[in-house]
């Protein structure tokens, strides 16, 4: 018997680069996966086709979740901001920190509930590592990515005992569409790793499965997100080449989604 036989997983993001394989990975495990997303998402079993971006979207979202709630519910959904924070507009802030942080807040609110009346469940929050070692010209994604990483924590603490359990993972960079032409650039010329998809939905599969806590993505990372939790200036230190080849590469204000 495959260990999430007769499961429902629902995921959002469904549709992108890491929740397809991400699908693919639950399905594998034998769950029955919903995918949440703006299309259809052609790797799960059913889809809901929403706009997480429109408010009696989301109500409506989450009031089916309340009702007929998933075993496990995956947040994976996120948005990309990219430039200097001065450039970057009202709405383009104000989408990125209500897709990252505020959609999972409101969902888990209303799967939270019904999986602790039945004493079971698991809620899976994918964050980033850029949450945990905060990036220049990332200030808005690093900035919702770290209140996720918050969210879990505190929801953790308070689901103690329920039955309920509480995922947070943190990925570093992932080759996918996510990552705009800006990005990929940062991304090569300040040295930073982006992973293969299906190899970081792997990651992620693993840690549901084993239903852990925390888990972050890379060895090196681990130890600058410790590292700027206790010493920040030391990350200041170490990123100052980064951030001067960044600031050669990019000499005018811009904004990329």
């Amino acid at each position: 018997m495959k260990p999430l036989e007769g499961r429902i997983v629902a995921i959002t993001g469904a549709a992108g680069g890491l929740g397809a394989p991400v699908a693919r990975a639950m399905r594998a495990a034998g769950a029955l996966v919903i995918g949440i997303d703006r299309v259809p998402c052609a790797d799960c079993d059913a889809s809901i086709v929403t706009d997480l971006a429109d408010d009696a979207a989301l109500a409506a979202l989450a009031t089916r979740l309340s009702q007929d709630t998933p075993d496990i519910l995956v947040n994976i959904a996120g948005v990309m901001r990219f430039g200097l924070h001065e450039s970057q507009p009202d709405e383009a802030l104000a989408l990125c920190y209500r897709v990252n942080l505020l959609v999972p807040a409101i969902l888990v609110r209303a799967v939270a509930a019904p999986m602790q009346a039945r004493g079971s469940g698991q809620i899976v929050n994918i964050g980033s590592v850029l949450g945990a070692i905060p990036y220049p010209w990332f200030a808005a994604y690093s900035s919702s990515k770290a209140g996720l990483a918050a969210l879990s924590q505190a929801l953790r603490r308070e689901l103690a005992g329920s039955g309920v359990v509480v995922t947070h993972v943190n990925p570093r960079a992932a080759r996918t569409p996510f990552n705009n032409a800006q990005v990929n650039r940062f991304l090569e010329i300040t040295g930073m790793k982006a992973d293969e998809p299906e190899w970081v939905a792997d990651r992620i599969a693993r840690a549901i499965l084993a239903r852990r806590e925390t888990v972050s993505i890379g060895w090196m990372e681990r130890i600058y997100a410790a590292l700027n939790s206790l010493a920040p200036g030391l990350i200041d230190t170490g990123l100052a080449p980064q951030v001067r080849k960044a600031r050669a590469e990019f000499q005018l204000p811009f904004t990329g989604a």
